[in-house]
């Protein structure tokens, strides 16, 4: 998969290739994007291009050969979900006291470093800060860079100061990338010592040619569905799950049928009762919750005159159907309460009476 197989953001990729062919890449680079915008897949590209055994230029332009050791090596890294499952439970294997001591890390590659946020706090600890700190001074073992990768922008406190250390006096054969959807999580003295990149968001219609090739199983109205619904970021579009997602709003708009016409609960409990703790459970529930997000805001479009902006384009009618009833007031409040269930999952609330209570709460009388 070389350079030009990365879909969109084309003058950043090109930038980027630019300061490795003049070999004056920074040792910190922010890349910034929406989930799924590539900033993953985008990162490895590059440790790729900085490590292969046999640069092929494209364009005019470093590109990475794909086939060498290390470029294989680096790609088995590619499916982060994947890696980081395979951490979480290899840590799960421990004994109680190892476990306490010990970070996830993702490795592939002996220098090539990924480190994402820790569970169950999901958020990057100092411990994994130091393990960069121990090793990042060394030079590389098998390539002619050692690439740290920080997936998320999460830091506790201490790690970010501890990472700020590094950036003070990074070695001249390291690169630092991090991750993140929003620069504003990451300390003001962390971005002044990284350079940063964002990713902007695809059209619709560039997500729709891309999943015409990618998904064709999915019809023509399902692509555009998926395309607005992505947000422009291709990662997501590309592994959009449109039953799960289809489900969850069938979910949701049972909730805000029956928080804005009122009547019998029993079809309300029957729903709100499938969702269980655990991890499973988790997740679907998360799924519900941005669901819902989605929904209140293609509302807020109705209600402004915009419906050509709404985002469920399938179930346009419906909506209408929905703002006869509601108006921004109960949309504003419904928002907030539906913070509170987020709130109450981090406090690991009962998901089922958490969103009976988020239903009920909003009727209207």
């Amino acid at each position: 998969m070389p350079f030009s197989d990365f879909h969109g953001n084309a003058e950043t990729v090109h930038r980027l290739r630019d300061m490795l062919a003049r070999e004056r890449f920074p040792h910190a680079v922010v890349l910034s994007g929406a989930h799924g915008s590539g900033k993953y897949t985008l990162a490895l590209m590059l440790a790729q291009a900085l490590n292969c055994l046999s640069p092929t230029p494209a364009d005019g332009l470093p590109d990475f050969c794909g086939v060498c050791a290390n470029c294989t090596r680096i790609a088995q890294a590619a499916d982060l979900d994947a890696r980081f499952a395979e951490a979480v439970e290899a840590r799960e294997n421990l004994r109680e006291t190892d476990k306490k001591e010990t970070r996830l890390f993702v490795q592939t590659h002996p220098d090539v470093l990924v480190i994402p946020p820790d569970p169950p706090q999901m958020m990057v600890k100092v411990d994994q800060v130091r393990r960069v700190i121990e090793t990042i001074y060394y030079r590389p073992a098998e390539g002619k860079e050692c690439v740290y990768i920080f997936t998320d922008s999460a830091f506790m406190k201490e790690a970010a100061n501890s990472l700020l250390k590094v950036l003070e006096e990074p070695p001249d054969f390291a690169t630092i990338f991090l991750l993140t959807e929003n620069t504003g999580e990451l300390l003001p003295t962390i971005r002044s010592r990284s350079m940063v990149f964002a990713l902007g968001a695809l059209t619709f219609a560039e997500i729709e040619r891309y999943l015409a090739e990618h998904r064709p199983e999915w019809k023509p109205p399902q692509r555009a569905l998926v395309a607005r619904l992505s947000e422009g970021a291709v990662g997501c579009a590309r592994s959009f799950d449109l039953a799960a997602y289809t489900a969850a709003r069938d979910h949701a708009l049972a909730l805000l049928n029956s928080a804005l016409r009122g009547g019998e609960h029993s079809e309300l409990f029957k729903i709100t009762e499938s969702y269980r703790p655990g991890a499973e459970g988790r997740e679907k529930t998360e799924r519900l919750i941005r669901t819902l997000y989605s929904l209140l805001r293609d509302l807020v479009f109705v209600l402004s005159g915009t419906p050509d902006l709404i985002r469920n384009t399938d179930i346009a009618s419906e909506l209408k159907r929905l703002s006869d009833s509601a108006d921004f007031e109960w949309i504003t409040f419904a928002a907030d309460r539906l913070a509170d269930v987020e709130r109450g999952m981090r406090r690991n609330l009962l998901r089922s009476l958490s969103l009976d209570a988020f239903a009920v709460g909003l009727e209207k009388a």
